[in-house]
């Protein structure tokens, strides 16, 4: 039909007003490590959902590991720029749900479909997955903005994740999923992502 369907007020599919989103250590000694992408597929597919976020004002958590150790630098640049202006939160925890302060600002957002993304999937993903839905979130890896060591080291986290109950997405998904219907205010925002998305991806993919 034509005309805007209006978003269900129980919906279980992603919706602006149901989730958050987690970025979880992009900084670069982490990016220069991953083996399961390659390195630009990965930071487009992550930028896009950071644009997401902050087209669609979903509440977000950012957060580093070690950079007040001295061990790390903090997020990638290129990523930063497409967040919000929002403080990080940096760790010395490798499970980000084991730091008191990163926990807090999760529960601050008062949303319990959380949409995450971090590196590597076998322990920035995996471990505060596992713990989060244990303690009743539902958790969105986003498959394709995120990376391992090894292909099957990002494939086994991710295995590992699904059998206790998450629910992976991709960037693009994501974004539809919240938007969901052309008609409902915000349709700007989803053409915007993916006129800005594609040229980029082919890009990407020619010079591979």
């Amino acid at each position: 039909m034509a005309g805007e369907t209006p978003i269900r007020g129980d919906d279980h599919l992603l919706t602006p007003d149901n989730a958050a989103v987690v970025v979880i250590d992009y900084q670069p000694e982490q990016i220069d490590t991953v083996a399961s992408i390659g390195r630009d597929e990965m930071m487009l597919n992550a930028t896009a959902v950071a644009r997401t976020a902050t087209a669609y004002q979903l509440p977000l958590v950012l957060t580093t590991a070690a950079v007040k150790l001295g061990a790390n630098t903090g997020t990638i640049e290129e990523l930063r720029e497409a967040l919000p202006a929002i403080d990080e939160i940096d760790r010395t925890t490798l499970n980000a749900w084991e730091d008191p302060e990163f926990r807090s600002a999760v529960e601050a957002t008062g949303r319990k479909k959380i949409i995450m993304m971090g590196l590597w999937t076998e322990v920035c993903v995996a471990f505060p997955a596992l713990d989060m839905l244990r303690a009743g979130y539902a958790i969105y890896p986003v498959a394709d903005a995120i990376g391992g060591i090894s292909r099957d080291a990002h494939d086994r986290a991710m295995q590992r994740i699904i059998q206790a109950g998450a629910q992976p997405v991709t960037a693009i998904s994501m974004v539809a999923e919240l938007q969901r219907d052309w008609g409902r205010s915000g349709a700007d925002n989803l053409r915007s992502i993916l006129r800005w998305y594609f040229p980029r991806l082919q890009e990407i993919r020619a010079g591979a």
